[in-house]
């Protein structure tokens, strides 16, 4: 099922990507999408902002809005946790402090290392999420407060892809229960957004309680769920290496019927 969901949500993150394109300029952007930089300015804003903004509060992450490599919503990410901050527990709230922190810290660090092509400050900020979500146990802040962060899940913040892609990709590696939680989320606001597009792709794709069988006398492999929204088709030795990993896990898993691999 949430293999599945993940397919329908790279397909409408592409078709989004191309309705939103001036077809005379989509060569010329795919050449040039390696080759972005930073600009000059945006590079010294984005450094005089750095060294003035404190650990506390968001004002480290609003160094990066409007800059010229599109790197959009650490800021918003950073007001929507401190926004709730106040219906957490303990634990949650140690999370939003030290995994803010972490985050501020380490673009402050980074930034001035990095390589100014748009390519390398991304995977500098992506790279950081990883760490500081990892670090601080957001998974575990998630399971406690479902209620209280569904304001992270935001299908209209996934364009264009950025941090708020990178936060969904890390909450769908957090285990079935916030998978499930993410991806029902998700379809619901694209059907808000999109209507009939997601609820067809969805009629086409989603597995029925009649498809899953309710008896075997072996028990099925189960399958690893792709990272969704990254815009790269995979290589054949990638899909050949998930062919492996599928084949050497030993992890608990609901029955996936082959029908649900198919679709």
């Amino acid at each position: 099922m949430s293999a599945s969901l993940s397919a329908v949500f790279f397909l409408l993150l592409v078709s989004q990507q191309v309705l939103s394109m001036d077809p005379h300029d989509v060569h010329e952007k795919q050449v040039g999408q390696g080759k972005r930089r930073l600009s000059l300015q945006s590079t010294a804003d984005i450094q005089s902002c750095l060294v003035s903004s404190g650990d506390v509060g968001c004002g480290t992450f609003q160094c990066f809005n409007n800059n010229s490599c599109e790197i959009q919503g650490l800021h918003h990410i950073c007001l929507t946790l401190l926004h709730n901050a106040g219906r957490y527990n303990s634990q949650g709230k140690s999370f939003v402090k030290e995994a803010l922190r972490c985050m501020a810290l380490g673009l402050r660090q980074r930034f001035s290392c990095v390589s100014r092509r748009c390519s390398a400050v991304k995977e500098m900020v992506f790279s950081l999420q990883r760490e500081c979500y990892s670090k601080h146990q957001l998974c575990l802040a998630v399971q406690d407060h479902m209620d209280t962060m569904g304001s992270l899940v935001q299908f209209n913040l996934m364009f264009p892809p950025g941090p708020y892609v990178e936060l969904i990709n890390f909450l769908l590696d957090c285990g079935d229960e916030v998978r499930s939680w993410v991806s029902l989320r998700m379809r619901s606001q694209c059907e808000q957004n999109w209507g009939t597009l997601c609820s067809s792709f969805g009629s086409s794709c989603s597995v029925s309680q009649s498809d899953t069988p309710q008896h075997t006398t072996t028990s099925p492999l189960p399958t690893t769920v792709p990272r969704p929204f990254t815009l790269q088709q995979p290589t054949a030795e990638a899909q050949h290496e998930d062919n492996s990993q599928v084949d050497n896990t030993t992890q608990s898993g609901p029955p996936v019927s082959n029908n649900a691999g198919a679709s």
